[in-house]
């Protein structure tokens, strides 16, 4: 049984192709693979409960895989988590020019002026966040093209 468990889990984390349409609200990661249904909060619940005791995010952050798109420029892990579980509040705050959010992915990202990167960030929110639909790469790439 534990042979067939560990099969199926390799399959869907090797399988780049069924991993279309991952929800923006519980990032990427195995919950929002098995559990494609969004339409209650208990869902979305189920989703990110699964991503997080499972233990697959980074994973798939950091190969592509899981329903998570690899960034272009090389970003550390933590960085890229942390947008990921971060998405909507990381907006609001860039938006504004200041937070503690953004504040953390700064330090994240080893930058020494924070108050010229958060103007920056706001300053450039529109190539930021280019759609509803932005992904995690797309924002940490647009992050390092007008800010960094």
């Amino acid at each position: 049984m534990k042979k067939i468990l560990v099969s199926v889990a390799a399959i869907i984390a090797l399988s780049t192709s069924a991993m279309a349409g991952v929800n923006s609200q519980t990032g990427c990661g195995l919950g929002a693979v098995i559990i494609k249904d969004d339409s209650s909060a208990i869902l979305l619940a189920l989703q990110a409960t699964t991503n997080g005791t499972s233990m697959n995010q980074t994973f798939g952050i950091t190969s592509g895989t899981l329903g998570c798109k690899k960034t272009k420029l090389v970003m550390n892990e933590r960085a890229e988590e942390f947008v990921a579980s971060n998405m909507d509040i990381l907006a609001k705050e860039i938006a504004v020019g200041h937070g503690e959010s953004l504040d953390t992915l700064a330090e994240l990202l080893n930058v020494e002026d924070t108050a010229t990167f958060s103007a920056s960030l706001q300053a450039n929110y529109n190539s930021i966040y280019t759609s509803q639909k932005v992904e995690m790469a797309e924002v940490l790439d647009n992050i390092a093209t007008t800010s960094l």
